[in-house]
């Protein structure tokens, strides 16, 4: 599942006449490199919400027409229902699974350890409801803030505290089944929700990339990722 339906208002003005998984990275559009990526990976499917500027996505997934992943549409152009409400509209498109949700606008540079691949190899659905991506704040690129979660010697996550400073940010990757879905609301709603859950159950889990993440979210971000990508060869 890719999350190419919001509005991009943080990386205005480059979004205001395109959504922001066409802004361009390195010569390609973000969602190219997390379809390639997801390729890459082995993922033969890849179902792509489309809301805002939804007519210039759907062209451009349209002339990737014979290169892996094959596309389907979500379409939520009546309504933007967020990454939880998002995923579960294209439940019926997606499967049991397990699947990917990631982010239109998730890039990084591999290491020794590529990412999804080493995902699914720690997919233990007897123990995990959702296992997530995460960088270390440290070393990530365009992020500033003070982490998102904290991480046992087992890969069990803990939600960062009030006023607390912790080493790991989401890093725009989730890997989950048609379970993390159970007895969620309707309409729009956040994966943070499900994660929580899941969370309160002993059941969320995380791996660290073996990489630099960067937090593509501003147009200074952006910047300071081509340096980067130009850098290390992303």
């Amino acid at each position: 599942m890719v999350l190419a339906a919001g509005y991009g208002e943080r990386m205005r003005p480059l979004t205001l006449r395109m959504p922001k998984p066409l802004v361009p990275l390195a010569g390609r559009p973000l969602i190219d490199h997390v379809l390639d990526r997801l390729a890459e990976a082995g993922v033969k499917t890849a179902v792509v919400n489309v809301h805002y500027l939804p007519d210039q996505l759907e062209t451009h997934l349209g002339q990737r027409q014979g290169k892996p992943p094959q596309i389907l549409i979500s379409d939520e152009r009546g309504v933007l229902l967020d990454t939880g409400g998002g995923a579960k509209k294209a439940l019926p498109l997606l499967g049991r699974g397990p699947f990917f949700i990631h982010n239109a606008d998730s890039a990084w540079s591999e290491g020794a350890a590529p990412a999804l691949p080493r995902m699914l190899r720690l997919w233990n659905p007897a123990v995990m409801e959702c296992l997530l991506l995460l960088a270390p704040v440290a070393t990530s690129i365009g992020y500033a803030a003070k982490g998102d979660f904290a991480m046992g010697p087992d890969g069990r996550l803990s939600r960062r505290g009030e006023g607390e400073v912790v080493p790991f940010a989401f890093a725009g990757v989730s890997l989950c089944d048609e379970r993390l879905f159970k007895d969620s609301p309707e309409g729009r709603f956040s994966l943070n929700l499900l994660w929580d859950k899941a969370l309160a159950k002993g059941r969320l889990y995380g791996v660290r990339l073996d990489g630099r993440w960067m937090h593509v979210g501003t147009p200074e971000a952006l910047a300071e990722a081509e340096t980067s990508f130009e850098r290390e060869g992303a």
